[in-house]
């Protein structure tokens, strides 16, 4: 069975922690559209040069330049049996192009995590991304290191609070619209992520699990 999911909420809602854990147990990969950007600033390729700026601001890369990015991922054999979006759509223009690009799979699971603005900038606060991988921690101490490779935990220097602010709004104008734009289709479902990482867990695979078995 394909099962392609999308995950939508704001930063630091847990999308891209959550999805570390839900790509493992459904098999399928985790299509990170911010983890592709920051790779690229990191090693200082065309597309990062082009998007640093814009990142570090707190704005948005442009729909074309992520529309492309995300075709090209989905089209990679391992996305044959489905995906796990986090990080696009961000706004209607992405999600039309979005259903385009899924004619002929299975329909995409929207799945929103809905956080308040002030457990946001705390979240926020004391999050950690590996300089090697790319994996999202909280801090963990003063010399934290990844779980996974080994590499060192820094602050992402879009999670300063006057940055988050400027995203939250951001998300507010362009991103929020996408709720209307799925909540009336039948595989939208809405997760409390204020829950303990478990329960958020547990909450996101019982709705994909009712969803996908609806007729």
């Amino acid at each position: 069975m394909q099962l392609n999911l999308v995950l939508l909420g704001p930063p630091g809602a847990g999308k891209g922690t959550q999805a570390y854990h839900l790509k493992r147990l459904w098999g399928i990969p985790h299509v990170s559209t911010g983890a592709i950007l920051r790779a690229a600033v990191r090693d200082g390729t065309a597309l990062g040069r082009e998007a640093a700026g814009i990142m570090e601001a707190g704005g948005l890369v442009d729909d074309t330049l992520m529309a492309g990015i995300v075709r090209e991922r989905l089209q990679e054999p391992d996305a044959a049996n489905g995906f796990l979006l986090d990080g696009f759509p961000r706004t209607i223009p992405q999600a039309k192009t979005l259903d385009a690009m899924v004619i002929g799979r299975a329909p995409l699971v929207i799945i929103e995590l809905a956080l308040s603005d002030a457990d946001v900038v705390k979240r926020l606060a004391a999050r950690m991304v590996c300089h090697d991988c790319g994996v999202i921690r909280q801090d963990e101490g003063e010399f934290p290191t990844c779980h996974d490779c080994g590499g060192p935990l820094v602050p992402r220097t879009d999670d300063r609070e006057q940055v988050v602010r400027g995203r939250l709004e951001v998300y507010r104008q362009q991103t929020v619209p996408l709720l209307s734009y799925y909540e009336t289709r039948p595989t939208f479902c809405r997760v409390d992520a204020a829950q303990l990482f478990d329960d958020v867990a547990g909450s996101i695979v019982e709705a994909v699990t009712r969803v996908v078995a609806r007729p």
